[in-house]
């Protein structure tokens, strides 16, 4: 049986978890997922060895590609030195290739491999896999409320982005 947490506020002293509950239960709520997910890929992708940093760099590419260490490093909230050793570590795994950019032939740009693509492409369609078979495990209820959700998550990510935007400008 799922373990899910007590959508309660807590009797002890006041803080921010009892203040704000949908928040904490949200954060809690995407800790699992994430956590799950991770864990439940090596049943479906047991030989899946990239690292999630590394995997969100290949879907930003896999959307934005060619593209410049900065903007990657802009997009994925990274510092460029980071993006750059990772970069460098997906290159030397054959997943993505740097060139010079057209446009400004001073800088370099990073694209995806054939390899790089294959890799993207059976990592989400482990995922997906996955979830939906989870999916199906839910009831109608479950399954059209996490539906109708689905909106409003994305308009949530969006905010968060912009939030973290404006303290980064800061």
């Amino acid at each position: 049986m799922s373990e899910q947490p007590s959508t309660e506020a807590s009797s002890s002293s006041p803080g921010p978890a009892d203040q704000e509950p949908e928040a904490r239960l949200l954060t809690e709520a995407v800790t699992r997922l994430r956590r799950a997910l991770r864990s439940s890929i090596r049943t479906d992708y047991p030989w899946e060895t990239l690292p999630m940093a590394q995997v969100e760099l290949l879907q930003v590419l896999g959307e934005h590609s060619p593209a410049r260490i900065s903007d990657l490093a802009a997009r994925r909230r990274l510092a460029p030195s980071t993006v750059s050793g990772l970069i460098g570590q997906m290159i030397t795994a054959g997943l993505v290739a740097r060139d010079v950019d057209a446009a400004d032939r001073r800088a370099s740009v990073v694209t995806l491999t054939e390899a790089g693509r294959e890799k993207l492409a059976a990592w989400t369609t482990a995922h997906e896999r996955r979830i939906d078979t989870a999916l199906a495990a839910l009831d109608d209820g479950a399954r059209a409320a996490i539906t109708s959700a689905l909106p409003a998550l994305f308009q949530l990510a969006e905010h968060l982005g912009e939030s973290a935007e404006g303290t980064a400008e800061q």
